[in-house]
Parts: structure tokens; C-alpha cells; sequence
């Protein structure tokens, strides 16, 4: 099993072909769409990426929650508590603690961090769920 720093590197190495961006933007806490500059095309190549890099299959809508737009999960731009419940299902390796007090769905996408990315993939080697 990698360590932490190595998973951090190889991710930031992932990103750095994926995105274009450099080396040194691709901080811990920097946001994929704010901060790196992603779009959603982008996703699919990333995931590919992860997967050949780390030799691990990341199925569908696992990294990147899809349906969250779900009438039952949003009112009025922000997450309902089943909606809340559902992130937090989905995404067990990504840091709710700041997004919780304020649940808006256009903020959801800053909680993909290259942090996140990392604690995702040692999740995958380490052989739990996500």
C-alpha cells in the first residue's frame, strides 16, 4: 500500500496531464472546478487516468455522484437532510464538515479537492468501498 505522500503525488501528477495546470497549483486544497480550472468533460479523463495510474476500476457515478439534483434531495438550491444524507453516502471519503452548515448545490463541486481525490484512492487500495 502507497503512503499517503505517494498517492498525493501520483494524483498530482494525474491532474497535472489531465488539466494542463502546473505542478505547483495543484495543492492539497485546491478545488478541481475553482481552483484547477476542470469541466465536466473533464471528469471522464480524469477517472480513466486514476484508474490506469492506481490500476483500480472506478465504476460509474462512485467518484463523481450523479441524479443529485433529485427533487427529493434538493429544495431550493440547497440540500435537503435526505439529500445531505445521500452526499454523505456517496461520498464517504470527501470532508462535509464546512459544506453541512451551508448545504447549497452549486458549492457541491468545491468539494472536490485533490485532497479528496487522494483519501478516495487510498480508500480504493486500501480495498474499502470509497
Amino acid at each position: 500500500m502507497p503512503t499517503h505522500d505517494e498517492i498525493y503525488q501520483k494524483v498530482q501528477s494525474t491532474l497535472v496531464d489531465a488539466l494542463g495546470v502546473d505542478e505547483e497549483d495543484v495543492t492539497k486544497d485546491a478545488t478541481l472546478f475553482g481552483d484547477l480550472g476542470a469541466e465536466s468533460i473533464d471528469l471522464l479523463d480524469i477517472v480513466f487516468r486514476l484508474e490506469r495510474n492506481f490500476s483500480i476500476k472506478i465504476p460509474r457515478g462512485e467518484l463523481f455522484p450523479e441524479n443529485i439534483s433529485d427533487p427529493e434531495f434538493t429544495e431550493n438550491g440547497k440540500l435537503t437532510p435526505k439529500g445531505l444524507e445521500e452526499i454523505k453516502q456517496r461520498m464517504p471519503f470527501a470532508d462535509l464538515t464546512e459544506f453541512e452548515a451551508d448545504p447549497q448545490v452549486d458549492k457541491l463541486m468545491n468539494l472536490y479537492t485533490v485532497e479528496t481525490l487522494v483519501q478516495y484512492v487510498s480508500n480504493k487500495l486500501d480495498g474499502t468501498k470509497s
